[in-house]
């Protein structure tokens, strides 16, 4: 271990002539606090926390689309001009072109542009066609981790668990109570017109 010695009549005493300098150095660092300062800014008065940010989804109400929602069992849902859903394999039919309206957060309305239908689930968890907008019109939209999306009625529920909208294999609508979010029947890929 080294120890230290001074030598050469180099004293500790000639290098405190540095130490005002020192100290207003470390001062002029130092953050400087204003006596003017005003309490945080508050954007929403149904804040609880002040300061906290509080998410607004205003600009996404009444947000419409126009898509073709593709199944992942390979049918464009459509909504007829007497009200039925079901799946077609063609491309160029109509009325599986759709306009998605975002409702509320989460929540769209699908409806068929020339069959003028609205989709709905029905409270038994039938797919139909509705004239007017409805509760049985309120879908809620989810984005899937596979990349597609799932619709289910906001409003009914099967016991505890979720109606969705689903084509079956041979493009038929499925009744809500036996479709599941992990479902494939149940997945649409949102297909821009």
């Amino acid at each position: 271990m080294w120890k230290w010695k001074l030598t050469k009549g180099a004293s500790a005493w000639s290098h405190l002539s540095l130490l005002p300098l020192l100290l207003a150095l470390l001062v002029s660092l130092l953050p400087v606090a204003c006596c003017d300062a005003r309490p945080p800014r508050v954007t929403n008065s149904t804040a609880a926390v002040v300061g906290r940010h509080v998410r607004s989804y205003n600009h996404l109400q009444g947000d419409v689309r126009s898509r073709k929602l593709f199944s992942f069992q390979k049918f464009f849902l459509r909504i007829d001009k007497n009200g039925k859903v079901n799946g077609t394999k063609s491309r160029d039919d109509p009325c599986s072109v759709l306009e998605i309206k975002s409702v509320a957060v989460g929540i769209v309305a699908i409806r068929g542009i020339s069959s003028n239908y609205y989709l709905a689930i029905s409270k038994r968890g039938e797919l139909y066609g509705s004239r007017d907008f409805g509760i049985d019109c309120m879908l809620k939209e989810r984005i899937e981790e596979n990349g597609y999306n799932t619709y289910a009625s906001a409003e009914w529920r099967n016991g505890k668990k979720q109606m969705f909208v689903g084509l079956s294999v041979k493009g038929k609508s499925l009744r809500g109570k036996k479709t599941r979010r992990k479902h494939s029947t149940t997945h649409f890929l949102p297909i821009m017109v």
